[in-house]
């Protein structure tokens, strides 16, 4: 495998890996040993799609199990509310499902430098620059790991369980994503959804971030509109939607206490051990916040060793997440006006929309 050693220029939601049209499309594109990896992955992808069964055909079986039936009649009727209510580019996307036979459809390698959070990363077809790679072994991810770990660098490798091929196929509704529970399941297809709708080539980081806050604000809005306001269900979507805001922040903090470190002109082994106190503290931290969260058990920072890979997942999928909750104030609370804006502020801003946000919003008093 060809290895890209250059670092993007700057730094989960819980579910993306690398982008499967860049892996479908990228096979013919490239030669030697790098067209082997994405032919391998067109083939995975390409035997997931080729398995699609319509969602219509399941909910006809009479042995189907009440769990499941709900779960399926809950992805159609997201998909319209997706489509009709937040003008979401749905397509032909999860009307199909496909079985899948591993807990996770591949496994995702990150990597970052011991003194830095800047990722590194990976160059692909159509999405460009990522900062994960994913692979259908778990013995090549670790490999990979390791050969990134002899070079320097802190790794984390993790699974993935859902992807969005941005539109140029109609994506299936993987069955293990049936074993999300119900709140959490929109979120989910939401947020592959607004990949679909819209994707800035070579930054995940605003990719990520972005289809984040509107899958988590967009579950509360479906729930909303069909559950009404004080629903069970829209109360659990509208915690979880919290929760990814206080984490968020807990990020951003956390964040800096690095940077203090990192930015300093000390040896190499006086940053890595300043750190380590750092991590430290960092967890401790977690202890605190963690129980005031809801539905975030896909957050490990209490359950794994923490290095700079692990934050820099997070960071790519938490980031800046209170700039778009700001923005849907602007807006009223109206979430499709505020998915439009956010992709026209980040088609006139490519180069750092994230601050291109901050500036629409900076005026808005802080809640």
């Amino acid at each position: 495998m060809l290895a890209d050693n250059r670092i993007v220029p700057r730094c989960e939601r819980r579910t993306a890996l690398v982008r499967v049209a860049a892996l479908l499309l990228g096979s013919i594109l490239l030669g030697g040993c790098y067209a082997g990896y994405l032919a391998r992955a067109a083939y995975e992808g390409g035997r997931i799609l080729w398995h699609r069964k319509p969602i219509s055909e399941t909910l006809a079986q009479d042995d189907l199990s009440p769990e499941v039936r709900e779960k399926l009649q809950t992805v159609l009727a997201v998909r319209k509310f997706a489509a009709d209510n937040l003008g979401l580019d749905v397509g032909g996307a999860y009307q199909t499902t496909a079985p899948v036979d591993k807990g996770a459809v591949v496994h995702v390698v990150m990597a970052a430098p011991r003194d830095s959070l800047q990722p590194y990363s990976w160059w692909f077809p159509i999405v460009g620059r990522v900062p994960y790679r994913g692979y259908f072994e778990a013995s090549d991810a670790e490999a990979m790991a390791a050969s990134l770990e002899a070079q320097g660098l802190d790794t984390m490798v993790r699974p993935a369980v859902a992807f969005s091929s941005l539109g140029f196929f109609d994506d299936p509704v993987l069955t293990n994503l049936l074993k999300l529970n119900r709140v959490e399941l929109p979120g989910v297809l939401i947020h592959e959804l607004f990949h679909r709708t819209y994707y800035l080539p070579s930054d995940a980081m605003f990719d990520e971030s972005a289809a984040t806050y509107v899958g988590s604000a967009g579950a509360v809005a479906f729930f909303t509109a069909t559950e009404g306001e004080s629903s069970p269900d829209t109360v659990a979507a509208r915690a979880i939607l919290d929760s990814d805001l206080k984490f968020a922040r807990f990020l951003l903090r956390e964040q800096a206490r690095l940077l203090d470190i990192y930015m300093l002109d000390l040896p190499h082994d006086e940053i890595l051990k300043r750190r380590e106190a750092a991590f430290a503290a960092i967890k401790s931290d977690y202890a605190a916040l963690a129980p005031t969260l809801s539905g975030l058990e896909r957050f490990d920072l209490d359950k794994q060793p923490l290095n700079n890979a692990v934050l820099v997942n997070y960071l790519i999928y938490f980031h800046d997440l209170d700039n778009f909750a700001t923005l849907q104030r602007m807006n009223h609370g109206d979430l499709r006006a505020t998915i439009e804006q956010i992709i026209s502020i980040a088609k006139a801003h490519p180069d750092d929309p994230f601050y291109a946000i901050w500036d629409a919003t900076r005026s808005v008093p802080v809640l």
